[in-house]
């Protein structure tokens, strides 16, 4: 089997000595795990994290890990790397792609929000994290809706976001429920609490990294 795409490397892990396991988030086959030969040595055209290039992934059998043979195009995080704040939400998002998506899983979506993060990101917009969360909740399964209460129909007056359905609640409504609901506008508080249901609803625990982004 052989898939040839491109995509952004979102995390090498040591295998051995030379060689690495990396994860490659793709337009088409979502997030592409495999080895790189040699990526742990290489002295030219060393892989790193945040690159974006070209691959070609192959393997016997569809079930192999496969090896990656990778052709970097450019570095998407030669200014984050300058932002400590922006570093971290970098490292975040692709922590919390590569523990949360399922390989080989199509996300044409997230990926380009996530190369628009990290477009923004380059230029200091740390802002910008909190609107890829809310759009990786939505491609999970868990899209948040404000436009009207859940409980009456209203526009306005909108307080509060139900744990359990995503969408807002007016104040009217949500008074006698207020220690159950969250309270808006949505923040990383907000979003990490529906970050925290997907982990534990996929028998997983929240990715360190998120732990250490501070609230809004």
């Amino acid at each position: 089997m052989k898939i040839e795409t491109s995509g952004v490397l979102i995390a090498l892990h040591p295998f051995n000595e030379r060689d690495c396991v990396a994860r490659i988030f793709t337009p088409d086959c979502g997030v592409l795990v495999g080895m790189m030969r040699g990526a742990a040595v290489a002295r030219k055209n060393r892989p790193m994290i945040g690159q974006y290039g070209n691959l070609s992934w192959g393997a016997r059998l569809d079930s192999q890990l496969g090896v990656f043979h990778w052709e970097a195009e450019k570095n998407l995080t030669a200014q984050i790397i300058m932002n400590p704040r922006a570093l971290l939400c970098m490292n975040t998002a692709f922590e919390i792609l590569q523990n949360l998506l399922p390989e080989r899983e199509a996300y044409p979506i997230l990926y380009s929000e996530t190369l628009g993060l990290l477009n923004n990101l380059s230029v200091g917009d740390v802002n910008a994290y909190l609107k890829w969360e809310i759009i990786l909740l939505r491609e999970l399964g868990y899209a948040l809706d404000l436009s009207s209460c859940a409980g009456c129909g209203a526009v306005n007056d909108l307080a509060y976001i139900s744990p359990r359905t995503g969408r807002a609640v007016c104040i009217a409504c949500g008074a006698p429920y207020a220690d159950k609901l969250y309270k808006l506008p949505i923040n990383l508080g907000v979003t990490g609490r529906f970050l925290e249901s997907v982990c534990v609803a996929q028998g997983g625990q929240m990715p360190p990294m998120r732990k250490m982004l501070k609230i809004d």
